[in-house]
């Protein structure tokens, strides 16, 4: 075995605190009052029938690796097959499965200063007990003390939802989806955690797709409405909405091309979704009702009292040969730069003062936290400014969201952290990190006399308790 496989994983007690000894110590005492506190996570993509089910995980690849992007688009990068590591749905056995976790093991040099390798090493030394760092000479070996774990009844998931103390889990769920698990959940008396579905319309308001007609009709079987017309649309969405915010719901999620906004007259929107059904519609004419979708989406919002939230500018599925090969989500979506100012001043201009509107936008793009976001939630009680998310969720660049977004929205504008992941094992490592970065930077205030440190503990639990809450009206 080499000297660096030899070496132990250590997670050092001060990771990501700042250097300067005065402004860690400050650090130390705000993570100490935060560290332990329930986590909120009012956007992810766990499936929820891992939770309703409380099926044992799989072997460590199906669980660490295949489900996630962040980590198999870097080993893709590096050269390693898709295929190789069970992306898209594939099915390892055992062999292929153990070689896996080696080919992430051998390129585990690709990692260093990504968040990534912090989430991991968090998962291998706080929840699995790993004493080991990941390394070619040390792969199966772990691999074996993880697969010896998820057979242990301490490693289901509900027995996780409670040791890592998650208060409550949103998922992301599709309009005609049954949703038989989160009611399994709710009428479940052995179940004492909050898992909520979460309303996610996209492709039902996108009328270029090829799909749309069919999308629509299953629409109207799900809520047993009639979809023909763009009144029976209307009243299926609005349905949808409801039954969701029957099993906990809280809000709804969109993520669109951009987030240009418009309203057309009902005769308008009418004529062009009966075109869309025939197949029919211009592009313009998709676009235009898709923008109009989203001001009808607020509308809603303002009825049913569902959060809306925008995750927009992300250029999905980049490769077409492996879409083709894998399907969607499978690693190569690209963020691109988007405009939120003019784009939302017809919403706003509508919904922006409504009282009891919630309207909490995120971003790809960071350049727009300063520019335009944060000025929005400085003025609009509705607006939040969303938490640094998918390629921005990393200790540098929520460093800057910081900067960016309090100095003109403050902090209690903002949404508090969202952890928008597939990997269930790297929610607590999300959060402890997202803790640790506020913790540091709310003790540079300190320690540049801009915030006393009773002031800074107070803010510090708000920001994983209080706004969060309060945001997502949990």
């Amino acid at each position: 075995m080499t000297a660096t496989a030899a070496r132990p994983l250590v997670l050092d007690p001060d990771r990501l605190f700042p250097a300067e000894p005065a402004v860690r110590s400050v650090a130390r005492r705000l993570h100490e009052a935060v560290r332990d506190l329930p986590i909120i996570s009012p956007h992810g993509h766990v499936p929820p029938q891992w939770i309703a089910d409380d099926v044992p995980f799989g072997d460590p690849t199906s669980l660490l690796i295949s489900p996630d992007h962040y980590i198999y688009r870097l080993l893709h990068a590096q050269g390693v097959a898709l295929e190789d590591l069970g992306v898209g749905g594939r099915v390892l056995d055992e062999a292929q499965s153990r070689r896996a976790f080696r080919l992430l093991a051998e390129h585990w040099p690709a990692f260093r200063g990504t968040p990534s390798r912090f989430w991991l090493e968090s998962e291998l030394g706080d929840v699995f007990g790993i004493d080991q760092r990941l390394h070619v000479d040390t792969a199966d070996a772990i691999y074996d003390e993880i697969a010896a774990r998820l057979a242990s009844p301490d490693y289901r998931p509900r027995a996780l939802m409670d040791r890592f103390d998650i208060e409550v889990l949103a998922t992301t769920d599709d309009p005609a989806d049954d949703l038989r698990h989160h009611a399994a959940l709710r009428d479940d008396p052995s179940f004492t955690r909050r898992v909520i579905p979460t309303f996610r319309p996209d492709r039902y308001l996108e009328p270029a797709r090829a799909d749309f007609a069919e999308l629509t009709s299953a629409l109207g079987r799900a809520a047993d409405v009639d979809t023909s017309t763009y009144a029976g649309y209307i009243a299926a969405l609005g349905e949808r909405r409801r039954a969701f915010k029957a099993l906990g719901a809280v809000s709804s999620d969109h993520s669109h091309a951009d987030v240009v906004t418009l309203s057309l007259d009902e005769a308008d929107a009418a004529r062009i979704y009966a075109a869309a059904l025939r197949g029919e519609a211009t592009e313009a004419e998709c676009t235009a009702f898709r923008r109009h979708m989203l001001v009808e989406m607020a509308r809603m919002a303002t009825e049913d009292g569902l959060v809306m939230t925008l995750h927009p500018a992300v250029h999905r599925n980049h490769h077409t040969a492996t879409l083709e090969r894998f399907g969607p989500d499978s690693g190569h979506d690209i963020p691109y730069a988007t405009e939120f100012t003019k784009g939302l001043q017809p919403l706003l201009n509508r919904f922006g003062t409504a009282a009891g509107f919630h309207f909490v936008l995120f971003t790809v793009d960071e350049t727009v936290y300063s520019r335009e976001i944060a000025p929005l939630a400085g003025f609009y009680p509705s607006v939040y400014v969303g938490a640094p998310w998918w390629f921005l969720d990393a200790p540098e660049a929520i460093r800057r969201f910081r900067g960016a977004a309090t100095e003109t929205a403050g902090f209690y504008r903002t949404s508090g952290f969202i952890d928008d992941t597939r990997a269930f094992m790297s929610i607590p490592a999300r959060h402890d990190m997202s803790r640790r970065l506020d913790s540091a930077y709310l003790a540079q205030l300190v320690a540049e006399h801009r915030l006393d440190e009773e002031e800074a503990l107070e803010t510090a639990v708000d920001i994983v308790t209080t706004i969060p809450r309060k945001t997502f009206k949990l």
